[in-house]
């Protein structure tokens, strides 16, 4: 098909999935960042032990967390999700390709100006391959405790996200993994965002310049809302923020 064969049916399926990634994480941050608002209302670690969604008294952390577990968010997610795979594995086979044809990996050149300038775009596998590896280590932490159990009846469920944030979040090391994680995320939406609006013809000077502060501001709002979140669990988890 067209669409698999050409050079721009290819770019327009990196962009299409690349949208479904921004959406994921705009979503997974602001949900994650209730829970730094929780710890600003007294509401953090707060989760009542039933089964019913929106238990009227649980922190909005949580109710963020009965919202995703509603029926037809349930239903987007796991798309969404799909997307963000299909953008990192499609997008290596791609990189691989053109290695391939261009006899190496020094003698692969991005076409065009903009990308030629961006360390970013030199390095969107390494940074592809970074973002992926971790996640399948982030998925133990939150997912195969929550969704797994409740999607699938496999493990021991957990109903207070609160615990689940403390643990994650809790060994200073693991905070800084996680950091270091997030920066990364803000290197490849940088360029994937601009990227984007590039494949589909947004690419004129004027826009360009736009599109690309307009990505920085999207990836910084995004990387700063995972981080607090991150950073502020491990002040709860040790002690060292009052509620």
């Amino acid at each position: 098909m067209f669409i698999f064969n050409s050079s721009i049916g290819k770019k327009f399926i990196q962009a299409v999935s690349g949208a479904f990634l921004i959406i994921f994480l705009l979503l997974h941050a602001t949900i994650n960042f209730f829970s730094v608002i929780d710890s600003f209302t007294g509401k953090y670690g707060i989760a009542l032990a039933d089964e019913s969604l929106f238990s009227k008294g649980d922190g909005l952390f949580k109710l963020g967390c009965d919202f995703m577990s509603t029926p037809v968010i349930s239903i987007m997610v796991p798309i969404l999700a799909l997307g963000f795979f299909v953008h990192i594995l499609y997008g290596s086979w791609l990189t691989f390709q053109n290695i391939r044809a261009r006899g190496g990996y020094k003698r692969y050149a991005v076409e065009s100006k903009a990308a030629a300038d961006s360390w970013s775009a030199k390095n969107m596998l390494v940074l592809g391959l970074l973002i992926l590896g971790f996640l399948c280590y982030h998925l133990t932490h939150f997912w195969a405790r929550m969704q797994l159990p409740e999607m699938f009846g496999i493990g021991e469920f957990e109903n207070n996200p609160y615990l689940l944030l403390n643990f994650t979040f809790g060994p200073w090391w693991q905070l800084a993994l996680y950091l270091c994680w997030f920066v990364v995320l803000f290197l490849h939406i940088t360029h994937g965002f601009w990227s984007m609006f590039q494949t589909v013809g947004w690419n004129g000077k004027t826009w360009f310049k736009r599109v690309k502060v307009i990505g920085v501001i999207v990836a910084a709002l995004i990387c700063f809302m995972f981080a607090a979140t991150a950073v502020n669990a491990f002040l709860q988890a040790n002690s060292l923020l009052c509620c």
